[in-house]
């Protein structure tokens, strides 16, 4: 993986939560598996465990929101969108690095999630990184302690 889809992969928090209005997902030990096509390479799909706490699953915008990390650019929102069971969001950066990354999560049951991110790199006007990920989320059971 390219230095740039590693800052991508930083940069981007990527958990399970749920509105405090309603619940879209449970607390819990979640596996998230990730499947990531960059540049148009796949990569094998990566799971990673994860333990959710209730403040955790309890703000959508915080632990699935956008979150940049970039050096010489300039960060701005440009969508952001809940209803009912579904997030979406879109990040513009514009500065030494040009990025656009956009977010769409689909929380289907408490138990589980679906989500794609999309991300395009540009430099001088030159497309650098071309990314996609598909996520699925599934609870497992309860954390570990």
């Amino acid at each position: 993986m390219t230095r740039f889809g590693m800052l991508l992969l930083c940069t981007l928090q990527v958990a399970a939560t749920s509105a405090a209005a309603e619940d879209l997902i449970q607390a819990g030990q979640w596996k998230v598996t990730a499947t990531t096509v960059m540049n148009g390479a796949a990569a094998p799909p990566q799971a990673k465990a994860r333990c959710l706490t209730p403040e955790q699953t309890g703000d959508v915008a915080k632990t699935f929101g956008p979150v940049s990390g970039t050096v010489n650019s300039t960060c701005e929102q440009t969508e952001y969108e809940t209803n009912g069971r579904t997030l979406k969001w879109h990040l513009q950066c514009r500065g030494q690095l040009d990025m656009d990354v956009a977010g769409s999560f689909n929380f289907d049951t408490p138990l589980h999630y679906t989500a794609t991110i999309t991300s395009k790199g540009r430099m001088a006007g030159a497309l650098i990184s071309d990314v996609k990920t598909e996520l699925e989320g599934e609870r497992v059971g309860d954390c570990q302690q």
